[in-house]
């Protein structure tokens, strides 16, 4: 063999395992979009990564992750899922109301949906075990146990006669839940006081106008925006010197007195699961919507003692978890 063609036999030789590289299909890419921020999510994207890990997938080595934070500016919630779509992402994972946008976008984009509400009833799915279509998701109902809540605070302050609930006013789950919160509050005997906080820098005033209304009690409304704000809300509850109550075991941990409702971490690594299960080509409509089956007590009794409350022992005997 010639020097020459030797040369040229030898480079292009070495040239193959780049033609084949670049021949791979591209990583395909996620479209994560969130009612929260970042900063506040931490738990909930881990499991979510758990979850991703399970099904074969890791970020940054064979799938890609886009993340649009809404951080409680939900009008922005269609533009953010419009511009996911147009960077043709191979599914989109959304909470409330980002799955809600996301679905009135497109109707061939995958979509795996995490809502402490009801799919059904908001419209997101035809049915739990048959959602059909391109959505399917994960949902803790934490919206159903609502009642629950109000219940649980007024026996930890039986003298409660005006109980405060914060809501974001602008989440399609509120409507619902202030119908059926006042409903149990009714039944208890208490009148219920809604507040809403809208953005961060409403959450000061909203809980000043608590204290200055002399409530007795707070239940917090289940929402995204509230869920990366956990530690925020025990702060300010404490400082204002509220006994409240939440969804998110988060709060609790943080300082929060009481939570009650299913894992929101472990909503998420579900929802991570079947996000990996479609990147491998299974269909959303062939999904059934998986449910939170039980919810958790969780009560805080350093927060207790700094608020002077003495909890009920039947009520802590029921607690699944007391943080000392």
């Amino acid at each position: 063999m010639r020097r020459r063609e030797f040369i040229t036999f030898v480079g292009g030789a070495a040239a193959w395992p780049l033609a084949a590289r670049g021949q791979q299909p591209p990583m395909p890419v996620i479209g994560f979009l969130n009612s929260g921020s970042a900063d506040g999510y931490a738990p909930m994207l881990a499991g979510f990564a758990q979850g991703l890990k399970d099904s074969g997938y890791v970020e940054g080595r064979n799938v890609a992750i886009e993340y649009r934070w809404l951080a409680g500016r939900y009008e922005a919630a269609p533009a953010a899922a419009a511009e996911l779509i147009s960077r043709r992402v191979a599914v989109i994972v959304a909470n409330t109301p980002g799955n809600l946008a996301a679905k009135a976008a497109t109707t061939t984009i995958p979509i795996v949906f995490s809502t402490g509400g009801d799919p059904v009833e908001m419209g997101l799915v035809a049915s739990l075990s048959r959602p059909g279509g391109n959505v399917t998701g994960v949902t803790q109902l934490n919206q159903e146990v609502a009642p629950k809540r109000l219940q649980l605070v007024r026996e930890l302050v039986p003298t409660a006669t005006i109980i405060g609930l914060l809501v974001k006013a602008s989440s399609p789950n509120t409507e619902p839940q202030v119908r059926d919160l006042q409903s149990a509050a009714r039944a208890l005997g208490v009148e219920l006081h809604v507040l809403n906080a809208g953005i961060e820098q409403e959450l000061d005033a909203a809980f000043a106008t608590l204290t200055q209304l002399k409530i007795g009690a707070l239940v917090i409304g289940p929402d995204g925006f509230f869920n990366s704000r956990s530690k925020l809300l025990a702060t300010l509850a404490l400082r204002h010197r509220l006994p409240a109550i939440y969804e998110d075991r988060a709060f609790t941990a943080t300082g929060g007195l009481m939570s009650y409702g299913g894992s929101t971490p472990d909503m998420y690594r579900i929802a991570g699961t079947y996000t990996g299960r479609i990147l491998k080509g299974e269909k959303p409509a062939d999904l059934p919507v998986q449910q939170g089956t039980k919810s958790e007590l969780v009560i805080n009794m350093k927060t207790a003692k700094a608020l002077g409350i003495t909890i009920p022992l039947p009520l802590l005997g029921r607690a699944d978890e007391v943080i000392e």
